[in-house]
């Protein structure tokens, strides 16, 4: 993914999907770019403000609170899932402000690269994080993105169940089980 620019937008410090992605994309080389309001960015992800003993924490990323810098010649955009606690909790004004400012809509996503994958790890809540004509747009592929995932989940977990080696017998030091 060297050369790649990903924009991710949206709640990035209650995340997991954030987390977890920010470590993969920046270990294949990926330009990683979050964006979202300042009350939904973790703080540490910009390497020159973190504290010497957080420096693990997170991957030194680009850190935006524009949406329109953040898309611009982005190659992949990830919206990701606006929880209603956050909205609840005191961390956004509102839905509609944070629609009005972070929603990734089909205007936006005219900055990005002419070929950009637009994704979501669901379930997405449309009209919020992400408008319902570019969710189902031709660069979209969030339906695929959804149905790979349980794919994988179910490969680890046959993986882990199993054993490495697939025989379902225990591994590790002291020898079968």
């Amino acid at each position: 993914l060297t050369g790649k620019r990903v924009a991710m937008i949206g709640d990035i410090s209650h995340s997991r999907v954030a987390r977890s992605d920010l470590w993969g994309l920046t270990a294949l080389g990926a330009d990683v770019v979050v964006c979202g309001p300042p009350t939904l960015l973790p703080i540490g992800l910009d390497a020159s403000q973190r504290p010497e003993h957080a420096q693990q924490a997170l991957p030194p990323v680009q850190i935006e609170t524009d949406i329109d810098r953040a898309i611009e010649g982005a190659h992949v955009v990830m919206a990701l899932r606006l929880q209603s606690e956050r909205q609840q909790g005191g961390l956004l004004p509102s839905l509609h402000e944070y629609a009005l400012h972070y929603q990734v809509t089909a205007e936006r996503l005219a900055r990005a690269q002419p070929d950009h994958l637009l994704m979501h790890p669901g379930p997405k809540n449309e009209g919020i994080e992400i408008a319902r004509d570019v969710a189902a747009g031709q660069h979209s592929i969030i339906e695929q993105q959804v149905t790979n995932g349980v794919a994988v989940r179910m490969a680890l977990l046959s993986l882990l169940a199993l054993g490495a080696d697939g025989t379902g017998a225990a591994t590790g030091e002291g020898g079968a089980a």
